[in-house]
C-alpha cells in the first residue's frame, strides 16, 4: 500500500474561514497537516501558536505550532489549538493566547503530531482536532517577538470566549476514516 493511501483527509466550513485537514496514523502516532484559509473579507487571528508562558519558559518556539492540548471524553480524544480563558487561580506568568494573523484571502499550512498513548486508559477509539479562529481587530492584538517563518500576536484572554471552533468531524483510528458529520 502506498504511503499516501493512508491518509485521511477532511474540510470544515466556518464563518470567512476554511479548514483543509490531514490525519496520518501511524500505530500510536498521529500526525495532523493542515491548511487554514481566510475566506473573508477581514483579517482573521488563528490561534495555533501555542502561549506566551510556553515562549518565555524556552518550552516552545515563537511561532512554531505546539503539540495540541487533549481531553479524553466519552465520545472521544479532542485534540485542541485554541484560545484559553485567563486560569484561576491566576499564574504568576498567565498564559497568554498566541496567535498567527491571516490576511483575506490567505492561507496558512501548519502540521504537529500526537501520540495517541498520552491519553488516559486505552488507546482512544475515536479522534477530533479542533482549531480556534476570531476575527482579527488591531486594537486587541500586539506583535509579539517570533523566531519562526510565522508573525505571532498576544491575544486578550476574552477570545476564548469569542472565537470560532472549527472541529474535524470524529476520525475512526481503527478504520483510519473519518466518520460522516
Amino acid at each position: 500500500m502506498h504511503e499516501e493511501d493512508q491518509v485521511a483527509r477532511t474540510t470544515v466550513e466556518g464563518d470567512g474561514a476554511l479548514l483543509e485537514v490531514a490525519f496520518d496514523p501511524d500505530g500510536s502516532a498521529l500526525a495532523v497537516r493542515y491548511r487554514i484559509s481566510n475566506t473573508g473579507q477581514a483579517p482573521l487571528a488563528v490561534f495555533d501558536r501555542g502561549d506566551r508562558h510556553a515562549v518565555l519558559t524556552k518550552r516552545l518556539v515563537a511561532g512554531e505550532v505546539p503539540p495540541p492540548r487533549f481531553e479524553a471524553g466519552a465520545d472521544g480524544l479532542v485534540l485542541t489549538h485554541v484560545a484559553r480563558a485567563l486560569p484561576q487561580p491566576t499564574p504568576t506568568v498567565p498564559p497568554v493566547p498566541l496567535a498567527a494573523r491571516l490576511a483575506a484571502g490567505d492561507a496558512l499550512d501548519g502540521a504537529f503530531a500526537f501520540d495517541l498513548s498520552l491519553a488516559a486508559g486505552d488507546a482512544p477509539g475515536r479522534v477530533r482536532w479542533c482549531l480556534g479562529v476570531a476575527p482579527f481587530d488591531e486594537a486587541q492584538f500586539q506583535a509579539s517577538e517570533s523566531a519562526g517563518e510565522v508573525a505571532v500576536w498576544t491575544a486578550p484572554f476574552e477570545m476564548a470566549q469569542a472565537q470560532q471552533r472549527l472541529c474535524t468531524p470524529w476520525f475512526d483510528v481503527a478504520a483510519g476514516a473519518f466518520e460522516a458529520p
